[in-house]
C-alpha cells in the first residue's frame, strides 16, 4: 500500500501564520499554523488519498496503531515548558488516573495514555531556537551577573549555590512554580529590560520575548535556567524522558512516540501539577542532547535509540534511492520535487506533503529533492 497522506494544520496560538504555507507553496490563511500531524494519533488523524483516515485504514487491516507520530512544527513564540514521563511512569500514572475516574479529556488530566513520549526535532528553517535541558549552574550564574542586584535576583543567585547543582535547580523550579518565589519572577523579568551579559545575547533576546508573551509567568525563571539551542537547517535535538524543553521559533520536522502525556512547567495557561512534574523531571544540568546524523546507506539517520521511531533524511539529487522497509513508513518531502514509488504505484511530492507506505518491502525515491522518512525504531 502506498498512498498520499494529508492533514489540516493545527491553529495553536504559538504557531507561525506564514512558515507552513511558505513551505507548502500556498497563501497564508491569516491564522497561526502550528503543526501538521502525519500519523494515526486520534487527536488529529491524517487522511489517505482514498479518503479514509489513517486510523480507519489501519483498523480495517487489523493493524496496531503506529508507534510514532510525525509532524511539521512551526513556532513563532514559545511553546509551554514541558517534560514527558518514561514508560514506567506513564503506565503507573495512567493506571492511577483511570482508577481515580478522571475523564481523559479533563483539563486536570495528566496521563491521557500509558506511553512515553521521547521526541526529536530537525530544523528545516535556517534557524530554529529551542530551550532544552538545564544549563550548568556556573553558566547561569555568569548569565545572571548582568541582571543587576535587585533583591529577587540576589535571592536566585544564592538559591542556586546552596546545594548540589541538581538539587539546587530542583528546589528553585519547585519554589517558583508553586508560587513561593514571585519576587524572583518579577525581579528577573524587570532586570531583563537592561540586562547585558557577555556571551548571552541570544539567551537574553529569547527571555525578553518570553517576558513579553507571558508577563508574570513563573516559567520565566524556569526558562532562564535552560539551555538555548540554535539549530541550523538539518541539525537536530532530542528531548528524552524527564528533560524540560520548550521550542521557541522556527520550522522543523518533529518525530515522537505516539503519546499525549505532557507535564507542563510554565509559559502556559494550562494546568500545571507541580508535585507530579517534580516526580518525573530530570534536574541534572548539562548540554542539550543534540543528535548527529549517521550515514545509513544512501541516507543519514537521526537515531535517538528508542524503539518507537527512527528518522532518516534522503537526498535524491544524485539519482534514485532505494529504501528497504520492514514495517510502516511515512515519507515527508522537505525540499524540491520528489517521487515515491512502490511497484507500479508512484506519488509525486512537493515540500510539506507526505506519503504513507505499509506492507511494502521497499520504496524508490526519485526526482530531485530532500525527504524525511519515519519508521519504527530498530528493535533488538
Amino acid at each position: 500500500m502506498l498512498e498520499t497522506l494529508s492533514n489540516a494544520p493545527r491553529d495553536y496560538a504559538w504557531g507561525s501564520p506564514t512558515a507552513i504555507p511558505a513551505l507548502q507553496g500556498r497563501a497564508p490563511t491569516g491564522v497561526p499554523e502550528a503543526e501538521v500531524w502525519f500519523g494515526d494519533h486520534p487527536g488529529s488523524p491524517a487522511v489517505l488519498g482514498d479518503g479514509r483516515s489513517l486510523v480507519a485504514a489501519r483498523t480495517e487491516s487489523g493493524k496496531a496503531p503506529l508507534p510514532f507520530l510525525l509532524k511539521i512544527l512551526a513556532a513563532s513564540s514559545s511553546l509551554s515548558i514541558q517534560a514527558h514521563p518514561d514508560l514506567a511512569q506513564a503506565r503507573a500514572g495512567f493506571a492511577r488516573e483511570e482508577a481515580a475516574g478522571i475523564p481523559r479529556d479533563a483539563a486536570e488530566r495528566i496521563y491521557r495514555d500509558d506511553n512515553h513520549k521521547p521526541e526529536i526535532i530537525v530544523a528545516l528553517s535556517d534557524r530554529f531556537r529551542a530551550l532544552v535541558g538545564l544549563r550548568r549552574v556556573e553558566d547561569t550564574l555568569r548569565l545572571l551577573s548582568g541582571f543587576g542586584d535587585a533583591a529577587g535576583v540576589l535571592r536566585l543567585r544564592d538559591a542556586l549555590t546552596v546545594a548540589a547543582p541538581a538539587d539546587a535547580l530542583r528546589s528553585v523550579i519547585e519554589e517558583v512554580l508553586s508560587g513561593q518565589a514571585d519576587d524572583i519572577v518579577s525581579a528577573v523579568a524587570s532586570a531583563l529590560t537592561d540586562a547585558e551579559s557577555p556571551g548571552f545575547a541570544e539567551e537574553i533576546d529569547v527571555l525578553r520575548a518570553i517576558v513579553r508573551d507571558f508577563p508574570g509567568d513563573a516559567g520565566i525563571v524556569v526558562a532562564l535556567l535552560m539551555n538555548l539551542v540554535v539549530l541550523r537547517a538539518g541539525e537536530a535535538v532530542f528531548a528524552p524522558a524527564g528533560v524540560l524543553h520548550a521550542y521557541q521559533d522556527g520550522l522543523g520536522v518533529e518525530l515522537m512516540a505516539a503519546s499525549d502525556n505532557v507535564l507542563r512547567g510554565g509559559l502556559t495557561p494550562k494546568h500545571i501539577d507541580v508535585a507530579e512534574l517534580m516526580t518525573i523531571v530530570d534536574t541534572e544540568p548539562g548540554n542539550a542532547p543534540l543528535v548527529i546524523p549517521v550515514a545509513d546507506g544512501a541516507g543519514e539517520t537521526f537515531d535517538a535509540d528508542v524503539p518507537d521511531f527512527v528518522l532518516t533524511r534522503y537526498a535524491t539529487t544524485s539519482g534514485p534511492v532505494s529504501v528497504t522497509l520492514d514495517g510502516p513508513a511515512i515519507v515527508l518531502a522537505a525540499d524540491g520535487a520528489v517521487t515515491v514509488s512502490a511497484g507500479d504505484r508512484r506519488i509525486d511530492l512537493t515540500p510539506g506533503t507526505a506519503a504513507y507506505a505499509d506492507d511494502e518491502s521497499s520504496l524508490v525515491l526519485g526526482g530531485s529533492g530532500v525527504v524525511y522518512l519515519a519508521r519504527p525504531g530498530r528493535r533488538g
